[in-house]
């Protein structure tokens, strides 16, 4: 495992599961940093993230999945960090294919992105999610040239380059920084990979995507790729 590398995992109302995600990634990568944002959790999730062995930074109320991604951003850039992978802490991304984002990183891609459509027998989402993903897919293979094949995919690698670009310019989403960001990473020039990796089924088997949601999320997240496919932001310094 290259040195300086910090696994962020956000977190919101998941005392029962976190433990045992944090567990699962010590198996597969021993002495590696683990860093658990508490998105403002109303459970013992920062609790027991500590007694997992992890760093925990909380949110006081909660703020949305993306603000405890840039929480953790900057907390990896503050502390020197030359790499992050994200994960979520519900179980559903799977630890073992971490050194597959690590070895996209290690060839020099700035934005790792773990597909799940890429390998057999990963998670496959319900038919109305899969429509809006080859969506999204859509849009951002048209700014990258080439095909995305999960565009929504929170299982993440990010050099410092690109940590630091999110830092940068421009408002880093507090709710969903999907197909959008990856959108506005190709325009800035910064490199992308694409790897394989096994996600779970959601083990609650709930969804954030449930009544009017979906279609806010779909026409918001429609609306944000159309503005990143209109500008063009400066590449960040190394």
């Amino acid at each position: 495992m290259p040195a300086g590398t910090l696994i962020v995992i956000p977190a919101l109302n998941e005392e029962r599961r976190v433990r045992g995600v944090l567990e699962g990634i010590g198996r597969v990568v021993p002495g590696v940093p683990l860093l658990v944002v508490d998105d403002g959790s109303r459970d013992a999730t920062a609790a027991e993230a500590r007694a997992g062995g992890a760093r925990v930074v909380s949110h006081p109320f909660n703020l949305g999945y993306g603000a405890a991604l840039q929480t953790g951003y900057r907390y990896a850039l503050r502390q020197g960090f030359g790499r992050v992978l994200q994960m979520d802490a519900d179980g559903q991304h799977e630890p073992e294919s971490i050194p597959a984002l690590i070895a996209g990183l290690d060839g020099g891609a700035d934005l790792v992105l773990g597909s799940r459509f890429l390998t057999a027998g990963s998670y496959r989402p319900p038919w109305t999610r899969r429509m809006g993903m080859r969506l999204f897919g859509a849009l951002a293979s048209l700014a990258l040239g080439r095909r995305v094949s999960d565009a929504t995919t929170g299982f993440q690698g990010l050099s410092r380059r690109a940590l630091a670009f999110y830092d940068g310019p421009g408002a880093f989403p507090h709710d969903y920084p999907d197909a959008n960001m990856i959108v506005r990473v190709a325009r800035a020039g910064l490199k992308i990979a694409e790897v394989p990796v096994r996600m779970r089924d959601n083990p609650t088997g709930g969804s954030l995507h449930v009544g009017l949601r979906p279609f806010v999320y779909v026409a918001k997240m429609i609306f944000s790729i159309l503005v990143e496919l209109s500008r063009r932001l400066p590449l960040p310094e190394a």
